[in-house]
């Protein structure tokens, strides 16, 4: 039985996919990522294939291949760019002799080197069991042993069923201990809307300097670097747009493609502040001439977090790469600008821009509501959205709202009331009591 090195970063790539072999925009992306996990990258080998093999993924002729390579280069690890079944993993491991990781596994690694939260270590370890348990047959030698020794021989616990029960332990105690810092996560989030603090979250895709942004805009010193996922855990800041309006900015992970669902779980109460936004922020890096695909990478992983019908301006930032005679930057259309987060151009015309969005989405009028009706009453005001409230002879209310337009599409529609039931603000005297449309 093959035992699993504990070290080395001489590494193998291995860019396979089913249907086909990955274009030279993913490959190059997968050298990117195994850079930054600190992999010393000495072979890359081109699997094209139809349909993967159901023992190695990979074919006979392409295993005999890699097995050369390794033992030239002297590889300690090989890395596949496609996701490996637990069998595929441990039968590339028993025929090459090293390690063998796949893209899911490179990108969990990477995230647990980059948290430095308390919260992000919590999530991070969660998704790397999450991974890891599905794992856990027979791919060590140590998982065959039964406990033994004089007087506990017999039918007991295997080694393998041991780890099973401890991990699952362990994945239990992280739940409730991320529950916790999840309900905080909450309590300040609500205390934001009672405030009428709007959120403003920064998504893109790695690497296209959503921190560098953020710093210029709040001076945070968010750390910064060139490298796929230089930043992980979330940062919030509050920021004055030029009308005077204060913001909550966030500075959420990079997304990339096919970005493991172990890590999207795991980071789903992390990334509930962009589902909670009231505007995104969506950077692309305008130097990038994959930037289409980028945004529809970025988009499907928004839709998958439910973030998708949260309103977005789309931000082309690191103009300063592009060439002199497009380097323009400000407006380039109603919910599009152009910036350069390193030099500042652009930057006035985004929160401009920002400012102008965040005002559309807020609604204001009259609401009457019925001497039975205090639920709904209560409700209005813990949102924070009654800004006056007259009393009426039957025991009623109406109340002048201000709140953001999603927050009371929420609300009707959680109270079952009718959707026009907004009336517009009529400038009466404040002893004379509004009129407002009743409920149907």
């Amino acid at each position: 039985m093959f035992e699993r090195p504990k070290s080395g970063e001489r590494a193998i790539l291995v860019h396979a996919a089913a249907g086909g072999a990955p274009d030279t925009i993913e490959r190059e992306e997968f050298a990117e990522l195994a850079t930054s996990a600190g992999a010393e990258v000495v072979g890359e080998i081109v699997c094209a294939r139809r349909h993967p093999d159901p023992r190695y993924f990979i074919g006979r002729g392409k295993l005999e291949e890699l097995e050369q390579l390794v033992r030239e280069q002297g590889a300690e690890l090989v890395i596949s760019s496609a996701s490996l079944t637990p069998a595929q993993e441990r039968n590339l491991e028993r025929s090459l002799r090293c390690r063998v990781l796949d893209r899911n596994g490179l990108i969990l690694d990477i995230f647990a080197q980059r948290a430095l939260s308390f919260e992000g270590k919590l999530q991070v370890e969660l998704a790397q069991l999450r991974h890891l348990s599905t794992r856990l047959v027979r791919g060590w030698t140590h998982l065959e042993r039964q406990k033994g020794g004089i007087g506990l021989r017999g039918p007991g616990e295997t080694q393998l069923e041991t780890d099973r029960r401890l991990i699952g332990q362990r994945i239990l105690k992280l739940k409730e201990r991320l529950e916790q810092v999840d309900s905080r996560r909450a309590m300040n989030r609500q205390n934001r809307v009672r405030a009428d603090v709007p959120t403003l979250a920064i998504v893109g895709y790695t690497n296209a300097g959503k921190s560098t942004l953020f710093n210029a805009l709040t001076s945070a010193g968010v750390y910064v670097e060139d490298k796929l996922f230089a930043t992980l855990d979330p940062t919030l800041r509050r920021l004055r747009l030029p009308g005077g309006t204060v913001v909550v900015l966030a500075d959420t992970v990079g997304f990339v493609r096919d970005l493991p669902h172990e890590l999207i779980a795991a980071f789903r109460s992390t990334l509930q502040e962009t589902r909670e936004a009231d505007l995104i922020l969506h950077l692309v890096d305008a130097s990038d001439p994959n930037r289409a695909q980028r945004v529809r990478q970025v988009n499907a992983v928004l839709a998958e977090l439910g973030a998708d019908r949260v309103p977005q301006i789309r931000v082309y930032n690191k103009i300063d790469k592009l060439p002199p005679a497009t380097r323009r930057h400000g407006r380039r259309g109603p919910d599009t600008v152009r910036v350069s987060a390193v030099t500042g151009s652009g930057l006035p015309e985004l929160l401009q821009m920002a400012e102008e969005r965040l005002r559309r989405k807020t609604v204001r009028g009259m609401i009457r509501l019925q001497p039975g009706q205090g639920r709904q009453r209560a409700a209005l005001f813990e949102l924070g959205a009654v800004e006056r409230e007259y009393p009426v002879d039957d025991g009623g209310w109406v109340l002048e709202l201000c709140m953001r337009e999603r927050d009371f599409a929420s609300f009707i529609k959680r109270e079952n009331l009718p959707a026009d039931i907004l009336a517009p603000v009529e400038a009466l005297p404040r002893h004379e009591p509004p009129r407002a449309a009743t409920q149907r």
